[in-house]
């Protein structure tokens, strides 16, 4: 248990570190390619803050723990919105003037709601997954389409000035997207390894580990990106990164769960707890931020805490069932 439990910090620590230089690394290294500062934002960065769910998603499959998996994706879903964009608004208030952002609320919705009729019947078939991947794959030329045409942008000055302020010699840029990537695959597994031994210890399904343990370290990387984006008053990168990394999550994290292994047996909780949750918070996030009848979007600190007052109760209801299962053993 010992081992597992320091498995899983170690695997957290490195993951976090990782997935940091890589997304500078990848960043850096399109830049110097000439990849428009807009395109590196939407695409790049937000693949980037993306791959460790979808590098422990895709172990955990392999590896015969298809919950963690989806555990991770949903959990990371729940942590981003609730716990993240929460949090973050209740210390800086966010406003919203990107379009592009605005158009990618209303998509995020459907494709929360698409997940959910795939896991209706609580099965995910491969064809399924496949249509997820698929979605995903269409998700990134649109947004390669939208990054292009939206010149001019609010956003796009943003992100000019942070890969200014990250700017790195290709030689360097190369090597961290090399590194930053195999250290990612190593934590990876390290991870996956310690979680499962500690929900087999405690008892409790592999399912309620990958929402809880494994999806907030796995968030970590959104955690500081929007953070510190925020903090600099780059809002539109901060929910940007937010609403994009969910997406990112529901299409290639969960597609590419089932595509490796196909979940015959979705456990119910995942329809009458877990995606209900994912579907609410995505609601109030677009009340929130798209901005109705000329009104511009944003979250406040009001709406802030009622994200991460959710996210609290959310979390501590699946405590009480870890606390209650560890003691039944």
């Amino acid at each position: 248990m010992l081992l597992s439990l320091a498995a899983i910090i170690v695997g957290f620590a490195l993951l976090v570190w990782s997935a940091d230089r890589f997304v500078e690394g990848a960043a850096a290294t399109a830049n110097h390619a000439g990849m428009p500062p807009l395109l590196i934002g939407m695409v790049i960065v937000g693949f980037g803050t993306s791959a460790p769910e979808m590098v422990v998603s895709a172990i955990a499959a392999l590896d015969g723990s298809p919950g963690l998996a989806i555990g991770n994706a949903y959990g990371s879903n729940i942590a981003n919105t609730g716990l993240i964009l929460g949090l973050t608004a209740v210390f800086v208030p966010m406003a919203v003037h990107s379009k592009i952002v605005r158009k990618e609320l209303p998509l995020l919705l459907a494709i929360s709601c698409l997940t959910g009729a795939f896991l209706w019947n609580f099965e995910l078939a491969r064809w399924e997954s496949l249509v997820l991947l698929g979605g995903f794959f269409a998700l990134i030329v649109w947004t390669i389409i939208s990054a292009l045409r939206g010149k001019g942008d609010v956003a796009e000055s943003e992100i000019e000035s942070e890969l200014e302020a990250h700017a790195m010699p290709l030689g360097r840029a190369l090597f961290w997207l090399v590194a930053g990537l195999a250290l990612l695959l190593v934590s990876s597994r390290l991870l996956v390894w310690g979680a499962v031994n500690v929900a087999e210890a405690l008892g409790v399904s592999d399912l309620i580990i990958g929402l809880t343990i494994v999806a907030l370290g796995t968030s970590l990387p959104e955690l500081a990106a929007t953070v510190i984006a925020a903090r600099k008053g780059e809002h539109d990168i901060a929910i940007g990164n937010v609403v994009g990394s969910n997406m990112f999550n529901l299409l290639a994290v969960v597609g590419i769960a089932g595509a490796i292994a196909p979940m015959s047996d979705v456990p119910t909780e995942v329809i009458t707890r877990d995606w209900p949750m994912v579907v609410g918070l995505t609601i109030a996030l677009f009340v929130f931020a798209y901005g109705f009848r000329g009104r511009q979007g944003r979250i406040n600190r009001f709406e802030g805490a009622a994200l991460l007052l959710a996210y609290v109760a959310y979390n501590a209801y699946l405590i009480h069932e870890i606390t209650g299962a560890a003691a039944a053993n």
